[in-house]
């Protein structure tokens, strides 16, 4: 599959079956994220998969409806970015967290893998953070939920390239 067709492909689910993905294609997801562009090549990418003793945290931080939202995949996956102060490198160690989650979302897809990225509110407490260890000096981006798909998502539409892209002279 080209990397046009595996970004087409590349869907948000919300629907997962209830096997976790097994330990050696999460390494190699989370592996993906190494080849990631960073400036200086400070790798500032942390994943931290959450087994039942840190879900069962979370979800006690979380409540009782967010609770809920947790239990939509069977395999989850805190992502942040170790910040070090210097604004702009924070900046672009920010984005490039991003870009690394982004080839693990690509890499679950090419795998035959569900995901879906958000960030719940709870990891945007101090409560949360702390449940899961996330350090204060760490910038959550986000859950990733991965597992088998139940069912397909629709496409969406996107907009069209000629809606963002200027061509300047």
């Amino acid at each position: 599959m080209s990397l046009g067709e595996l970004a087409a492909a590349r869907r948000t689910h919300k629907a997962f079956g209830p096997e976790p993905v097994p330990r050696e294609m999460l390494v190699e997801l989370l592996g993906l994220a190494r080849l990631a562009p960073n400036h200086h090549l400070t790798q500032p990418w942390r994943f931290r998969v959450l087994g039942p003793e840190a879900l069962a945290r979370l979800k006690e931080v979380a409540g009782p409806a967010e609770a809920l939202k947790l239990d939509r995949a069977p395999t989850l996956v805190v992502v942040s970015a170790a910040l070090t102060g210097d604004l702009v490198q924070d900046e672009e160690d920010v984005c490039a967290t991003a870009a690394a989650t982004m080839l693990v979302l690509l890499g679950a897809t090419e795998r035959g893998l569900a995901s879906y990225w958000r960030t719940p509110s709870v990891l945007r407490t101090a409560r949360g953070r702390d449940a899961l260890g996330v350090a204060r000096g760490e910038r959550v981006l986000g859950l990733l939920h991965l597992g088998p798909p139940e069912r397909e998502p629709a496409p969406r539409e996107r907009e069209p390239v000629e809606t963002y892209v200027e061509f300047l002279t």
